[in-house]
């Protein structure tokens, strides 16, 4: 089948290549250490991504020089035109004039053709690498652990993926149609003049290190500003995250005038960064300027003296001129694009520190269970953050048996979500074993497994579109009358019915046209539609209201027959029936028992459970107060 009539996301301009080999990291040889360090992230992913397009790039450079022949030939053409206009006439001079003119017209019009051919090989290879570089960070984002993405803010991922990304863009469309094009430019005018006159070379070379000079007198100073403008910038982007985050808290204080002048300052000193990188880059794109015209004077008056001492004719007085101001404008170009060039390796630097990371769920080679009944044992499991000093879980047993209820509770902070992720899969034992089914949690594949488990979180985590497409979340080809069935369970009819469009109604972001029950409930609902072995309920009920949180707990008690459910309770009376109840303080578990067997121990759960009780009478008669 020939590219034209395939689709066109099967057509090979539309595959977006793997570049996540790009950022891994080497294992050098020891004589080449030093010379690692030294290259950095930087260098090597552009050794790679070069190797990558090899074929693009040598023929991306073919291209460019047939169509730029017009910059080498339109000077020699112009020196022997000139030359010829000062000899005597003759028919043999005015045939040299008609070739000469012929030859120049041909190299002009082959630049159309080879000019398209040019822009469609470099502007593939430059689209394929955006996008490459978008998926690649894309995929380690979802590979890296919900531990790696709580101690990094949001809005700095965002600044990554955005402006750094656009920066290592503008950092290869600078290096393929700015750099090397110019590189081969003052090559190809270096040779002509060698040719030509190795005395008149010798001048031109003088060109090279006084801007090199000039280069390194700018280059660390260049650095070290674009670093701290991208690190304000990265802080900006995470500072106006929160502030969003926080609008209807601020709002609700009347803060907003403290929130912008807050965030004032802040862009102020982001401005102010800013600043001292365009001072750097106006000071050395002045300097380099005055250097390349001084130069350019100097030649002019070498050259005219040349031809007064008959060294060199008059016409190549124009060759020479031509050749020097194309060498002179190739390095002044590459100059001025240097600042760019910082820029986006920075930017590469910067994105990776994502890539890099080596926090990840990594499932290859990892044993996939093509079934899960709900079996789950912790032997001894000690569980910290990284970097943490203390224990958030300590030896902690508990063999479940499928199709048990195992309810959790215990103070804040006692580890009871912790302890839930750990199920999940988020955490990985600091120590001792995590089995599901008998096989130890961190030799399974984690993706295979969730597909076997549901949770409802405490927050209730809704993306914009419609109910039904956030009950339906990541699942293909579900009957309708199963969306209104676990629609119905989760007590949704209750709100959905007086809405105009039903369970397609739009939700907004974050389901913000909803309330806090209404969310929850959707939550649920997304979870008890995957029909689950393991159901995780963290606090699942703490947004509804009395009414709402009977009628979803007599939905879960139906639910929960022959699976095993995990339940983070808020108020401890919801969890009678549980099989056994778990009581955690301070990462360890006090007291295990029945609901009868922990109240008529009166111990830890008896405190919880009265003090619970109190606090929500409390709660109650204050309501009624306020509404008498």
């Amino acid at each position: 089948m020939k590219n034209a009539a395939k689709p066109k996301y099967l057509r090979s301009d539309n595959v977006i290549p793997d570049f996540e080999y790009l950022f891994d990291e080497e294992k050098p040889k020891p004589e080449r250490l030093e010379k690692k360090k030294k290259s950095g992230v930087g260098f090597r992913f552009y050794k790679r991504l070069l190797k990558d397009n090899k074929g693009g790039f040598v023929l991306s450079l073919l291209t460019f020089i047939l169509k730029n022949l017009p910059v080498w030939v339109m000077p020699i053409i112009t020196a022997n035109i000139i030359d010829l206009a000062s000899a005597p006439k003759s028919d043999a001079v005015v045939h040299s004039i008609v070739v000469n003119s012929i030859v120049l017209a041909v190299v002009l019009l082959q630049n159309i053709p080879t000019h398209v051919i040019y822009s469609r090989i470099t502007d593939k290879m430059l689209r394929r690498t955006g996008a490459g570089l978008r998926s690649a960070v894309v995929k380690k984002l979802q590979h890296l652990s919900i531990t790696y993405h709580k101690e990094i803010e949001t809005g700095k991922i965002q600044s990554k993926f955005l402006k750094d990304i656009e920066s290592v863009e503008a950092l290869n469309t600078n290096l393929m149609k700015i750099l090397i094009p110019n590189i081969i430019v003052a090559i190809v005018s270096i040779g002509i003049s060698v040719y030509s006159s190795w005395l008149v070379t010798l001048f031109f070379l003088v060109v090279i290190p006084a801007n090199v000079l000039l280069t390194q007198l700018f280059r660390k100073k260049m650095r070290s500003k674009n670093h701290m403008y991208r690190v304000e910038n990265e802080s900006v982007s995470a500072k106006l995250s929160n502030m969003l985050e926080m609008l209807t808290v601020t709002k609700a204080h009347g803060l907003e005038d403290e929130e912008i002048a807050n965030f004032e300052k802040n862009v102020r000193y982001l401005m102010a960064r800013g600043l001292d990188v365009d001072k750097t880059n106006s000071y050395f794109g002045s300097a380099s300027w005055v250097v390349a015209n001084i130069l350019s004077g100097a030649c002019l008056i070498f050259c005219a003296a040349l031809a007064l001492n008959h060294v060199i004719s008059t016409g190549d007085i124009v060759l020479y001129q031509s050749l020097f101001a194309s060498i002179n404008a190739a390095v002044q170009t590459i100059i001025n694009v240097l600042p760019t060039f910082s820029t986006g390796f920075e930017a590469v630097s910067s994105i990776s520190e994502i890539m890099m990371s080596k926090d990840v769920e990594d499932s290859r080679g990892k044993k996939k269970l093509d079934h899960i009944e709900g079996n789950v044992r912790f032997d001894n499991v000690y569980y910290k953050y990284p970097n943490g000093t203390q224990y958030v879980v300590e030896n902690f047993n508990l063999d479940v048996k499928k199709g048990e209820c195992i309810a959790v509770v215990g103070a804040s902070g006692s580890g009871k979500s912790t302890i839930m992720n750990l199920i999940i899969g988020f955490l990985q034992p600091t120590e001792g074993h995590l089995y599901i089914d008998g096989n130890d949690i961190t030799e399974i594949s984690l993706s295979d497994y969730r597909h076997s488990i549901s949770v409802v979180p405490q927050n209730s985590i809704l993306f914009a579109g419609t109910i039904r497409e956030n009950i339906t979340y990541g699942l293909e080809s579900i009957d309708p009358k199963k969306v209104e069935e676990v629609a119905e369970m989760a007590n949704l009819n209750e709100f959905v019915k007086d809405l105009p469009n039903g369970l397609d109604t739009f939700i907004g972001e974050h389901g913000g046209k909803l309330s806090g029950g209404q969310k929850q409930r959707i939550t649920i609902a997304r979870a008890l539609i995957r029909d689950p072995k393991i159901l995780i309920l963290d606090e699942a009920t703490s947004a509804l209201d009395n009414i709402s949180e009977y009628h979803v707990q007599k939905a879960i008690s139906g639910l929960i027959k022959g699976r095993t459910t995990f339940i983070v309770a808020h108020r401890l009376s919801t969890i009678r029936d549980a099989d056994r109840i778990v009581v955690m303080e301070a990462g360890k578990c006090v007291e295990l028992g029945t609901y009868e067997e922990l109240m008529e121990k009166k111990g830890k759960f008896y405190e919880l459970k009265n003090l619970n009780d109190m606090n929500y009478k409390q709660a109650e008669e204050g309501l009624n107060e306020e509404v008498g």
